[in-house]
């Protein structure tokens, strides 16, 4: 009875091969063994291929050869080799496609300049450790393929934008160009270094090239800017002179001999005027200077005497001095002088200190002044990059949207900024007009002294003039009104129907969401059927069980008589009758299920025809679409030149 068991069960659907089973009918457990290596390198493909963007992979009902032939496809694809090979990879193919498919991706390989060798026979029985370095190099060259065609699409695509349109920052930044060129060459003309004075022949050649070079500075009248290199100025010069006679003046008791001697700073001062003044003396003014008192007239004039008057000064100061030193020794003692002195420090100091806070608060001003600079900046910083993004943006949208949609909206766009701008025009035209026929009103009442017959006629027909053209200018904006909402329902219809990238988005999602709720219908479905097989074992393992519980506890009665033991083989006869009527049964059962099988197996194959057909058919049609896209824009093209 242990062999009756094979009755109820059931082989794998699918299965080309039964179960085996050894002389004593148990069932033969077939010792299976899954190399690890194996299982790692198609984790790390199927990896590689969702970074690459094929995310079918992730489909849990798809074999592994589904997943790992469909990749090579699909990146094939991707690469956009020319390849005469239709490689159509369809998922539960045969194996006549599955070796037709294979033998034509390992054909395609070395056309490629794959650097990796890859045979058929690899691909069908799923050796992983061959086929990753493939996988591999195909998913780089996919990606590299990718980002190539996008940037130069996007090349391509501003360029073609930049032919026919440009941006307003665009033409303003070429206006300002021009202004700002235009200006600045205005103020290099007038402040360009214009010569005022030019060396005399006869004066002899300047031997060390510092003399040369502030000659030729004094030339172009940089004299003050050679002197401040020097902490030197006449207005210091001449502080120093009045603050020495003031206490002449005061007739204070002049300084030791010691406090008057000069410095070697005040020596270098005055070695480097008097160079200037013999540099000054061989200079002669230009003819656009002749008209002016130059400092080489006055050099020529006082030049012949000049040690002469400088002697007789010197003398005359010496002893103005002595003079003026002995009547402040005489009338004022040394404690009137220091607080004098004194006085004037605190004077000085007060001066300095008003100069500094003066200072303190122009700073404080400009600092403020900065700040707020800085914070302009800043927003405008933040403005500019608002706008480079959105202009990001609308380029984008740009890109996903028709551009016959998009040419249409710009030329109504323009239609109506350019009626605004008319309407502008005529509004400044009438307010001209109207200005000035009311002036000439005014003017004529004011000649007439009073009106006349045709004057007042002529009142009304301009008053007549200006209601037929302001119920114009009513009429027109009514009109532009109508024309405003006209281009507002044609937005929205725009906005509402979906470009064509989006469809095709659209249509990829529904895909996948189609394969994703497919597979996973099919797996519940064969957890279904698992489970109702088990059920159906589980029932009749234990009418069996039942069956021979009852045997063995009547067994031993019907074996204490022969008319028992004669029921009891009749019994027998019966269960075995009908465990034989049971198994007819369910082979014809079995019959039935396995020709259903086969009819749903040949419909299926007739809808991947179909399927195949369908998808060759959209991909032609695609092709043609462009073509025809190509076609209209050349048309456009010339129909524009």
């Amino acid at each position: 009875m242990a062999a009756s068991s094979s009755v109820f069960h059931r082989v794998r659907a699918g299965s080309k091969i039964g179960a085996q089973y050894d002389q004593d009918g148990n069932l033969i457990q077939v010792e299976t063994r899954e190399d690890e290596e194996q299982s790692v390198k198609l984790a790390e493909i199927l990896e590689l291929l969702l970074a690459a963007g094929y995310f079918r992979a992730r489909i849990k009902g798809l074999s592994p050869f589904d997943k790992v032939v469909g990749g090579m496809t699909w990146c094939i694809t991707t690469c956009n080799f020319d390849i005469d090979v239709d490689l159509l990879f369809q998922e539960n193919s045969t194996i006549g496609q599955k070796i037709a498919l294979t033998e034509k991706i390992v054909s395609v390989l070395p056309k490629m300049k794959c650097p990796h060798r890859l045979e058929p026979h690899q691909i069908q029985g799923l050796d992983f450790i061959h086929i990753f370095p493939v996988i591999q190099w195909l998913v780089k060259r996919a990606i590299e393929t990718r980002e190539e065609m996008g940037d130069y699409v996007r090349a391509y695509s501003i360029s073609q934008f930049q032919k026919t349109h440009s941006l307003p920052e665009d033409e303003e930044f070429l206006q300002r160009k021009d202004m700002a060129v235009r200006a600045v060459l205005n103020v290099l003309e007038v402040y360009k270094p214009q010569r005022k004075y030019r060396r005399q022949r006869d004066a002899g050649e300047l031997l060390d090239e510092e003399s040369r070079v502030h000659s030729t500075l004094l030339e172009y009248g940089r004299m003050s800017e050679f002197l401040l290199r020097y902490g030197f100025s006449k207005q210091s010069k001449q502080d120093k002179v009045d603050a020495r006679k003031a206490p002449l003046a005061n007739g204070s008791q002049a300084p030791p001999a010691g406090m008057t001697e000069v410095s070697e700073e005040d020596d270098l001062r005055a070695a480097e005027e008097m160079r200037i003044k013999s540099l000054m003396t061989g200079m002669a003014a230009m003819a656009n200077e002749e008209g002016k008192l130059t400092a080489s007239a006055v050099g020529q004039i006082v030049g012949q005497q000049s040690e002469e008057i400088k002697q007789i000064a010197s003398e005359y100061a010496e002893k103005q001095l002595e003079v003026s030193s002995e009547e402040r020794s005489e009338r004022y003692g040394p404690l009137q002088q220091h607080r004098r002195a004194v006085t004037s420090l605190n004077k000085q100091i007060q001066q300095r200190t008003k100069q500094l806070e003066e200072l303190q608060a122009k700073h404080a001003e400009v600092k403020t002044g900065c700040e707020a600079a800085k914070r302009k900046l800043m927003e405008a910083t933040e403005h500019s990059e608002r706008l480079e993004k959105e202009l990001k943006s609308l380029e984008e949208v740009e890109q996903q949207t028709d551009s016959s949609l998009l040419e249409k909206l710009r030329a109504l766009v323009t239609m109506n900024e350019n009626l605004k701008q008319q309407e502008q025009e005529f509004r400044t035209h009438c307010r001209d007009e109207m200005a000035r026929l009311q002036q000439n009103i005014e003017e004529l009442k004011m000649a007439s002294g009073q009106d006349t017959e045709e004057d007042k006629e002529r009142n009304q027909l301009i008053d007549k003039q200006y209601s037929t053209d302001r119920e114009k200018l009513q009429k027109i904006r009514l009109l532009m009104a109508r024309r405003n909402r006209e281009i507002a329902i044609l937005q929205r219809k725009i906005d509402e129907v979906p470009s064509r990238a989006e469809l095709t988005q659209y249509q990829k999602r529904f895909i996948e969401l189609y394969s994703q709720v497919s597979a996973t219908h099919k797996e519940t479905k064969q957890f279904f059927t698992l489970y109702n097989t088990l059920d159906d074992k589980k029932v009749y393992l234990e009418k069996e069980v039942t069956l021979l519980n009852s045997i063995h506890d009547n067994f031993q009665q019907a074996m204490s008589s022969s008319a028992a033991k004669d029921q009891f083989l009749r019994q027998m006869e019966q269960i075995v009758e009908g465990i034989k009527q049971s198994r007819i049964k369910m082979e014809k059962k079995k019959q039935e299920n396995k020709m259903r099988r086969d009819q749903l197996n040949d419909e299926y194959l007739e809808l991947l025809d179909k399927q195949r057909l369908y998808f060759k058919t959209v991909k032609d049609f695609k092709e043609e679409c462009r073509k025809n896209e190509m076609l209209l824009s050349k048309l456009r093209a010339k129909g524009a030149s």
